[in-house]
């Protein structure tokens, strides 16, 4: 039906898809192609508002605004209830993301020429690890959202199952595959029997043998590279004449993309000026004081992800940091990236390993991994899911589309 489509709402990009035979089941959002980063720019300059690639474009050209990247990650917390300034007004997180999610539907129908009313949205196996009623909170709100810019029924389906049903609508025998999706946000694992016989069922919980995962993804591995290896730069881990170390909560806040904001505040910058005139080494501080009120602080971030990336095909790659005062050309290794994510890369290695526990199901009995996520290709982690379950096959899907096609065909199937 042309009134049931999916939505990826993703951390880092948004898709959409809507099966129509003959085609790709993905609608372009921007530009001819199926993504849409999740990023919102609020141009001061224009008062005009910007999404996607044109909004990251705006924000680099230099125009006076806000941008909102990683909106997704404040589901389930506090400041979903809470508000940011735009402008000089007051704008509620939610409306935030209803503006974001109402962009997409709004792309959608008009690549569809048919308006949605019906919507199966991805959601990770957790949004909150070890909370419940966060996590239903999470959804609940996000089902709210979703209603108030027009979809009337809205159902969710767990991320990695989703992209099970892309991989499955390719095979032509029955398998027991690990789907491994690596987001921005979060790392979700699915053990499914996978046929094409199965295919034609509705209802699919006997297929799924087992689901897990963690709040860990793409902008936690940007996090600890920038801790690791820019922030020091800046000043992070160094001490005041007093001897007392300089406050965490700057190159934190830096570090993290949905919290950049919060080094712009009044009371943040006050502050800092204060640890400038204290600081033993001055000049990094002032260094940290110039990005800061220059707003450069999800420039700052773009150079972290783009470093992060380049390491995935290169065991070295250099930052050029030409917004810092001085300039900076700042030489990364990918095995320092791996010594900082190490932490992460071990937990994501217990979520997985206690996945299969779950399912009672041995590691050779599993006869395909099948990769998705667009920080799946992060070489470590890749490698310890891989080395798991030695004798699967390894399987690559759309790393940013597979999820989108798959809540596709869930929409087909759940709402005709």
């Amino acid at each position: 039906m042309a009134n049931a489509c999916g939505v990826d709402f993703g951390t880092s990009n948004s898709t959409a898809g809507w099966v129509q035979p003959g085609k790709s089941s993905l609608l372009a959002l921007e530009d001819g192609k199926a993504t849409l980063p999740s990023v919102v720019f609020f141009n001061a300059d224009d008062d005009e508002v910007s999404y996607g690639r044109a909004a990251l474009a705006n924000y680099l050209e230099g125009y006076e605004g806000r941008l909102m990247r990683s909106l997704k990650s404040l589901l389930g917390t506090s400041l979903i209830d809470g508000q940011t300034e735009v402008a000089g007004r007051a704008l509620p997180f939610r409306m935030l993301l209803a503006q974001f999610i109402g962009e997409v539907k709004r792309r959608a129908e008009e690549q569809a020429g048919e308006a949605f009313t019906h919507a199966v949205f991805g959601r990770p196996v957790f949004f909150i690890d070890g909370n419940p009623a966060a996590d239903k909170e999470a959804e609940d709100t996000l089902s709210d959202i979703a209603r108030s810019v027009g979809f009337r029924q809205v159902s969710f389906q767990f991320e990695p199952i989703a992209a099970a049903f892309d991989y499955e609508s390719q095979i032509d025998r029955e398998e027991l595959v690990l789907i491994a999706d690596i987001g921005g946000g979060t790392s979700d694992f699915s053990l499914v029997r996978l046929s094409p016989q199965r295919a034609t069922r509705v209802d699919r919980r006997n297929d799924i043998l087992a689901t897990g995962g963690v709040h860990i993804g793409g902008t936690d591995f940007d996090k600890y590279l920038s801790l690791a290896s820019v922030m020091p730069l800046l000043g992070y881990g160094s001490a005041l004449t007093s001897g007392a170390q300089i406050p965490s909560s700057y190159y934190f806040n830096l570090a993290t993309w949905h919290t950049i904001n919060q080094a712009y505040t009044r009371k943040s910058i006050t502050q800092l000026a204060d640890l400038v005139r204290d600081a033993r080494e001055r000049s990094k501080l002032e260094r940290l004081q110039t990005l800061i009120d220059e707003r450069a602080g999800h420039w700052l971030a773009m150079q972290v992800e783009e470093g992060k990336i380049a390491l995935s095909a290169s065991p070295s790659a250099t930052m050029e940091l030409n917004r810092f005062s001085p300039p900076a050309s700042l030489v990364i290794h990918r095995s320092d990236f791996e010594n900082a994510i190490l932490p992460l890369v071990d937990t994501v290695d217990r979520t997985v390993l206690q996945l299969l526990t779950d399912a009672g199901v041995s590691v050779d009995q599993v006869d395909t991994v099948f990769f998705t996520g667009g920080s799946s290709g992060v070489g470590l982690l890749r490698q310890r899911i891989a080395a798991l379950v030695p004798n699967a096959r390894k399987v690559e899907g759309d790393l940013f589309g597979s999820i989108g096609a798959g809540l596709a065909l869930d929409a087909q199937r759940k709402f005709g």
